[in-house]
C-alpha cells in the first residue's frame, strides 16, 4: 500500500510504502472491538459516590412552621425533593475496579489493525515534518486545512517534548484536536478521531518499533528495553 505524504503547504511531495501483512492484512472487527472496550474501561476511575441528606451541609432548622401555613409540613431543606438536597438513595459503594486486560501481542495487533482500518478508509494524513516557527494556533488551523483535515483529528508527535514544543502550544487549543506523543497510539484515541496525522519519520517508528513485535520475541526480547533490565538490574 502506498501512502501519499505531504508537507504543510498540503501539497504531495512523496509516496510511503507500507506493508498491509504486517498490519493484519485485513480488519478483523472483533479483536479491534474487544481493544477499544479495553482501553475504553481502564479510563473508568471507578469511586462515585453521592451526599445522603444527613452529609449535605447547611442548616437543620425547620423550613416553616408545622401548622397553619397551608403548604405541605417539612423539616429541613436537605431532603432530597429540593434542589441542593441530598440523594434519595445515594452511592455509599466503595472504589470499585473496572480494569481489563488483553495480552500484550492481542493489544499491539490490534492497535496495528486499527491503523490498517484508518488507512483503508484514507483517514491518515502522513506529513514530511511537522514543525512550527513558534506557537501560533492560527498557523496550525492552516496546516489542518492544507492537508484537508475537516473533523476531528488524532496529531501524532515526536517523543522529543523540545522538538514538539512549538507544536502543542500551536493546537493545545483547537477545537477536535488531540495531541499524544508517537509511542501513544492505540486503537482507542485513533477510533475516536477521524484522521490520524502523523510525520513520516514518527509512523516508520511506530511501525518498525516495540509495536511490530506480535510474536514470541515480545516477550524474549522486547525492544526498548535496557541492558540492566534484561539482566534483572544489575550492571
Amino acid at each position: 500500500m502506498n501512502v501519499p505524504v505531504y508537507n504543510m503547504q498540503g501539497a504531495q511531495v512523496a509516496e510511503m510504502a507500507i506493508d498491509e501483512v504486517s498490519l493484519g492484512g485485513k480488519v478483523n472487527p472483533s479483536l479491534v472491538k474487544q481493544a477499544y472496550v479495553m482501553y475504553h474501561a481502564n479510563l473508568r476511575q471507578g469511586s462515585s459516590r453521592t451526599r445522603n441528606r444527613h452529609e449535605v451541609e447547611g442548616s437543620t432548622k425547620k423550613m416553616y412552621k408545622q401548622k397553619g401555613t397551608g403548604n405541605a409540613r417539612h423539616g429541613d431543606r436537605k431532603v432530597n425533593l429540593f434542589k441542593g438536597g441530598g440523594h434519595g438513595h445515594s452511592k455509599k459503594r466503595e472504589r470499585e475496579d473496572y480494569r481489563l486486560d488483553m495480552p500484550k501481542k492481542m493489544r499491539r495487533k490490534a492497535n496495528r489493525n486499527a491503523l490498517l482500518a484508518k488507512l483503508i478508509d484514507n483517514e491518515v494524513r502522513v506529513v514530511e515534518n511537522i514543525a512550527f516557527d513558534g506557537p501560533r494556533t492560527k498557523a496550525f488551523k492552516q496546516f489542518l486545512e492544507a492537508i484537508k483535515v475537516d473533523k476531528s483529528a488524532l496529531v501524532a508527535l515526536a517523543m522529543n517534548d523540545e522538538a514538539s514544543k512549538a507544536v502543542i502550544l500551536s493546537g493545545r487549543n483547537v477545537d477536535d484536536v488531540t495531541l499524544v506523543r508517537c509511542d501513544q497510539i492505540n486503537c482507542f484515541n485513533m477510533l475516536n478521531h477521524r484522521y490520524l496525522v502523523i510525520s513520516r519519520g514518527e509512523l516508520e517508528a511506530w511501525l518498525s518499533g516495540p509495536s511490530s513485535q506480535i510474536g514470541k520475541d515480545a516477550k524474549v526480547s522486547p525492544m526498548g528495553r535496557t541492558d540492566s533490565a534484561k539482566n534483572g538490574g544489575n550492571s
